[in-house]
C-alpha cells in the first residue's frame, strides 16, 4: 500500500478539516493538502521522476514539507529527507549516495546547496513550486509493502552515513504502533513540529494524516519554548516529539513564566538519555502528558514505549526503576537480549539489544556488508547494550557504538575525527562525549599535535565549520601528548571519559 493513500482517504471524508498551519494561520485544509500534493506529484512525473526514483528534501520545517513528502510518495518515488542542520557538503554527499534525481529546498539552504551540487533544485514556496502544485492531479501510483518509501541517513562508526531503507510497510507498522502504544489520535488533535521533520517528528506525521489531525509548524521553524506554549494554548490537544534536552528547556521556560502547558496533550520524548530528575520535574509541573519511546532509524520510533501512566505513576513499588527504563516492546516487534552466540539472555542479564518485526528495516541502501552485520537471522542488532526485566521493561546500559547524543541528534565520533585528521596540525585525535546539563552531551576532542606543531583550538574550529555541520564540531579541544591505547593499538575512550569526569572539564 502506498502511504499517500491515507491522505486521499482523509481528504475524502474530512476534506474541510484544518490540515496545515503556520503558527495559528491555516494554509490548507485536507482537501487542498491532497490536491496540492497530487498536482506536485504530476509535475514530478512530467519531469521524468519514475517510481522508485529518489527525491531529496533539504528544508527547514515548513507546512509545505508535507506537501513535498506526500507528492513524492504519490508519484511512487522515494523521499530522501536530509537534516537541515547538516553542512551543504554533507547534504550533497547524501543526495549523491542516494542517486537522487532532484531535491526540494528552502531558500537559504538551497543557495548553499547549489554551490556544491549540480542536482536540480526546486525551491519550496516560490512561484514555480506553486504552479507545480496546481497541475492536473496525478493518479496514485500503486506501491507494495516492500517498496521503498523513505531513505533515512544515519551516521555510522565507519564515518560515512548509511541509508536506512524504510518501506511503505515499515511506515504503516510504525504508524499503527503510535495509537496502540504511544497515544491515540483524534481529528481534533494537532501535531506540532518543533523537532526536525526529516526525522522522527516527520515519521509520526503519517498517523496524524490518517486520523485527520492538524499539523502545526511554528513560525520559527524549530524549537522555541515560549512559542510552543503559546501555540499549544491556542489550539489545544497538541502533541509533539521532543528530545530530552528540549523537555528540560520547555520545563524551565514554563516554570519561569508560571505556565502549565494547558494546551499540550502529549509530549513524546526520546532520541537520547533522559535524566530521571528532569522527567520527574517535568511531570510534577505539567502533569501526566509524557510518553517515552525508544527506536532507531533501522526500526524507526518503534522498539519500546513507556506509557504516560507509567511515566507519571509514583505509587508502584518499582516506579523509579521503571522510570529509568525505556518501557516495554511495542506491539509489532519482539525485543530480546543477545548472548553474543546466537542465543537470548534471561531477564536481568545484560547484552546487546536485538529486535525483529514489521517496523524493522530490510537493510541499508547498497551496503550489503553493513546489512549482513546488522540484520542477523531476521533480528536487528541495535548495537545498544541493555537488559530486560521479568515484566518486559527494557533498560539501556550503554551505547556500544560510542554515539554522542547532543540535543537529541546523533553525532558519531568517527565523522568528527576524520575531519580533524585532515588538518596538518593533527597527528591523532579521539572524540568522546562529555555530560552537558543543557544538551545531554557535548563533543570533546583529545588531540595529539603533529611533530613541530601545536593545537590551535580556533584553527581547528574553523576547519570543522568548513567541512561539517556546526552542531557536530567539538565544544572543547584538549591537547595531549598521546592517547591511551590497549595492546592492540585501540584508543581507550573509557579512560578519556573518565578523565573528563575526574577533571570536571
Amino acid at each position: 500500500m502506498n502511504m499517500a493513500l491515507w491522505l486521499d482517504r482523509t481528504a475524502r471524508i474530512m476534506g474541510d478539516r484544518p490540515a496545515l498551519l503556520l503558527g495559528r494561520r491555516q494554509v490548507a485544509d485536507y482537501e487542498s493538502f491532497a490536491r496540492r500534493a497530487a498536482g506536485l506529484a504530476a509535475t514530478l512525473a512530467r519531469d521524468g521522476i519514475a517510481p522508485g526514483d529518489r527525491v531529496g528534501i533539504f528544508a527547514k520545517n515548513v507546512p509545505d514539507y508535507l506537501i513535498c513528502l506526500y507528492a513524492i510518495w504519490r508519484a511512487g518515488a522515494v523521499a530522501v529527507p536530509v537534516n537541515a542542520k547538516l553542512h551543504p557538503k554533507e547534504a550533497a554527499w547524501i543526495l549523491s549516495n542516494a542517486e537522487a534525481t532532484s531535491c526540494f529546498v528552502t531558500d537559504s539552504l538551497g543557495d548553499d546547496l547549489a554551490e556544491v551540487t549540480d542536482l536540480p533544485l526546486t525551491r519550496i514556496g516560490d512561484d514555480p513550486f506553486e504552479t507545480a502544485c496546481a497541475a492536473q492531479p496525478l493518479d496514485l501510483v500503486p506501491r507494495g509493502a516492500g517498496d521503498l518509501a523513505w531513505l533515512f541517513y544515519t551516521s555510522g562508526t565507519t564515518g560515512k552515513p548509511k541509508g536506512v531503507r524504510i518501506t511503505h510497510g515499515m511506515m504503516a507498522a510504525t504508524s499503527l504502533c503510535y495509537p496502540l502504544d504511544v497515544d491515540p489520535v483524534r481529528p481534533e488533535d494537532a501535531a506540532l513540529y518543533a523537532a526536525p521533520m526529516s526525522h522522527g517528528a516527520g515519521l509520526y506525521a503519517a498517523i496524524h494524516v490518517r486520523m485527520g489531525a492538524a499539523h502545526i509548524v511554528p513560525p520559527s521553524g524549530g524549537f522555541d519554548a515560549s512559542e510552543i506554549l503559546d501555540l499549544s494554548d491556542s489550539h489545544g490537544a497538541t502533541s509533539m516529539f521532543l528530545a530530552p534536552t528540549m523537555v528540560r528547556r520547555l520545563t524551565d521556560a514554563a516554570k519561569a513564566t508560571d505556565r502549565r502547558g494547558t494546551g499540550i496533550k502529549t509530549i513524546v520524548y526520546g532520541g537520547g538519555p533522559m535524566y530521571r530528575a528532569d522527567i520527574e520535574e517535568a511531570v510534577d509541573w505539567f502533569g501526566p502528558r509524557f510518553v517515552q519511546i525508544y527506536g532507531q532509524g533501522e526500526c524507526p520510533m518503534a522498539i519500546s514505549a513507556l506509557s504516560r501512566e507509567e511515566v507519571a505513576d509514583r505509587t508502584h513499588p518499582r516506579w523509579a526503576e521503571r522510570l529509568a527504563s525505556v518501557g516495554r516492546a511495542q506491539s509489532l516487534v519482539e525485543v530480546a537480549i543477545s548472548d553474543g552466540r546466537g542465543g537470548h539472555l534471561p531477564p536481568g542479564e545484560t547484552g546487546e539489544i536485538m529486535v525483529r518485526g514489521a517496523p524493522v528495516m530490510p537493510g541499508y541502501w547498497r551496503n550489503e556488508e553493513a546489512t549482513a552485520s546488522t540484520v542477523v537471522d531476521g533480528w536487528l542488532m541495535t548495537g545498544d547494550v541493555g537488559r530486560l526485566d521479568a515484566d518486559g521493561y527494557l533498560t539501556l546500559a550503554d551505547r556500544s557504538r560510542d554515539v554522542i547524543i547532543s540535543g537529541g541528534t546523533n553525532i558519531y565520533p568517527r565523522e568528527v575525527e576524520e575531519v580533524l585528521l585532515t588538518h596538518p596540525d593533527v597527528h591523532e585525535v579521539s572524540v568522546v562525549g562529555r555530560p552537558s546539563p543543557e544538551w545531554g552531551e557535548d563533543v570533546v576532542a583529545f588531540v595529539v599535535a603533529a611533530v613541530g606543531r601545536t593545537v590551535d583550538a580556533a584553527a581547528l574550529d574553523a576547519h570543522c565549520l568548513d567541512r561539517m555541520a556546526r552542531f557536530k564540531r567539538p565544544k572543547a579541544y584538549i591537547a595531549v601528548p598521546d592517547l591511551p591505547k590497549n595492546n592492540y593499538g585501540k584508543v581507550l575512550k573509557t579512560e578519556l571519559r573518565e578523565r573528563l569526569r575526574e577533571e570536571g572539564s
